[in-house]
């Protein structure tokens, strides 16, 4: 079985072994799809399925799947014994960390800045990692890659604390990923190359643009491969078609949706979602959880009851029939930023063209997305013609951009504070699943999308009363713990967060960052 895979030049080398100098597409064989992998992943060898791919091989792939298959004939053989002397543990390129209770949640998350941080990478060709040109920030814990939407809200703080030089490192990084794929994957490992994440590329830049102008000239142009990217293929479609990322609605408007090109298990969770794909009968019903599970994870809500089906279980999950209205706020928020930049260009017509289809797009945010009766934005399902029955926190996304009117504004500010407020801060969604992006969990970016789209209308006091609630909540489990953790129970603020695909995570870069701005944020409204 074949894969695409795309091949980076780095330093003038070419990532992966391949036979041709080329930055183009190329067919290969996926290590992801052999019996080796297979057999180790569902050997129950690791907790986490992603331990395995990330570890370094001692040969190249092609070759251990020749060895394998060769000594698993003899009747002594162990796949954990093969696993131990042909895979390794990729040396950690940290500070060490040296637990301080002494020191308060901002000195804290100083101190982590050195530990989370990384130098620019060697190219490796036995290595699951893309490797990236400049020094960056992880998030932490089983995360030991760059991730893409996490890093938005890791640089607001890296900026809050006077670390724009790393921060520009950051945003060239995401830049060269552009350059070189054409798009910024969920994170950098190869086994990610079938997906990106929320675009959140034009907000790094106009974060730091708002330290040096110039850099919202320097990466325009990268801003416009991105958009191209989530907007491939639109061009092709008739009236109710998709392709891919891009969803054509009666009436020749054009919307999107999270997307993974892949149809199987992710080979970062592949025994869990080999597992739950059990309870199905027939393969065509599996490929089509697999494709929904990765889009999920491809949203950064992984997992969600905000993708169940009508059935209200983890393998109805069905993300994409939706369009999602986060994900549809962020791409008009590009647009804007492209209409702006083409006229500063003295490009009319291309600035008409990517205005009109953020005319367009905003327009959905009232007749599909905005729910008069229940007075909040939804997730609209295309393949149904109707709204989604699930309040979410992604619901603030158009406050944030702008694109709701004042009453729809003040109609959320309402539905927020009577539903979402807890005693820590903002719950992602009402319903207690088991899954980690819903109740009674908490997480950072969706506070700071909330808080900025609050102030945006004037709703100053609610969107102060939620920093205070969420730092509260920061500040409180740092007291208890010595960490900043990557999601936290906003409901109940005596336990710790839970659910999910694994445990909860330390480090952690977004939570830092958010921690420091909202900070930062009361401050000032205190100074006022």
């Amino acid at each position: 079985m074949k894969t695409k895979l795309l091949i980076i030049s780095f330093a003038g080398l070419l990532f992966w072994q391949c036979r041709t100098a080329t930055e183009t597409e190329v067919t290969v064989e996926s290590f992801y799809e052999t019996e080796l992998f297979r057999e180790a992943q569902l050997a129950g060898l690791f907790e986490d399925s992603k331990t395995f791919v990330d570890l370094l091989r001692d040969r190249p792939w092609e070759e251990l799947e020749a060895l394998y298959l060769a000594e698993r004939e003899n009747e002594d053989f162990e796949i954990g014994a093969f696993v131990k002397a042909h895979f390794r543990e990729a040396p950690m390129q940290q500070r060490d960390f040296v637990a301080d209770s002494t020191r308060s949640m901002e000195e804290h998350i100083n101190y982590m800045w050195e530990v989370l941080q990384r130098p620019a990478d060697q190219v490796n060709p036995l290595s699951s990692k893309i490797p990236l040109p400049k020094s960056y920030v992880v998030p932490g814990g089983r995360f030991r890659e760059i991730y893409y939407w996490d890093s938005y809200f890791t640089m607001i703080g890296l900026v809050e604390d006077g670390q724009e030089q790393l921060a520009e490192s950051m945003l060239e990084n995401f830049g060269y990923l552009i350059d070189t794929l054409g798009f910024i994957p969920n994170g950098t490992r190869d086994y990610y190359l079938t997906r990106s994440q929320p675009p959140f590329f034009t907000l790094m830049v106009e974060l730091l643009a708002t330290k040096d102008s110039s850099l919202a000239d320097t990466y325009f142009d990268q801003v416009e491969k991105e958009y191209a990217y989530w907007m491939e293929g639109a061009s092709t479609l008739s009236d109710t078609e998709e392709t891919a990322r891009v969803v054509r609605l009666q009436g020749d408007t054009l919307a999107n949706r999270f997307w993974d090109s892949g149809t199987t298990p992710r080979p970062e969770s592949y025994a869990e979602d080999l597992h739950l794909a059990g309870e199905l009968e027939s393969e065509t019903d599996k490929t089509a959880l697999y494709a929904n599970l990765r889009a999920a994870a491809a949203s950064g809500w992984d997992f969600s009851s905000r993708w169940y089906g009508q059935e209200g279980e983890f393998g109805s999950t069905r993300t994409t029939d939706l369009l999602p209205v986060d994900l549809n706020a962020l791409i008009y928020g590009m647009e804007r930023f492209l209409e702006a930049g083409y006229r500063k260009r003295g490009m009319e017509s291309e600035a008409d063209r990517v205005g009109a289809s953020a005319d367009q797009r905003a327009a959905l945010f009232q007749s599909r997305f905005w729910d008069a009766e229940l007075g909040y934005f939804m997730d609209y399902d295309y393949t149904s013609s109707s709204r989604t029955s699930e309040r979410t926190l992604a619901g603030v996304y158009p406050l944030y951009f702008g694109l709701a009117t004042e009453a729809q504004a003040e109609a959320v500010k309402n539905r927020l504070e009577m539903e979402f407020l807890m005693p820590g801060g903002l719950v992602t969604t009402l319903k207690p699943s088991g899954q980690q992006w819903d109740a009674p969990n908490g997480w950072a970016p969706l506070q700071w999308m909330a808080v900025a789209g609050l102030q945006r209308y004037g709703h100053d006091d609610l969107a102060m009363e939620i920093a205070r609630r969420w730092v509260y909540v920061n500040e409180k489990v740092y007291r208890d713990t010595g960490k900043m953790m990557e999601k936290y129970n906003v409901q109940d603020t005596t336990l710790l967060s839970g659910g999910g695909e694994y445990p909860t995570q330390d480090g952690f870069g977004w939570s830092n960052g958010v921690a420091l701005g909202f900070k930062a944020l009361l401050e000032g409204a205190a100074e006022n």
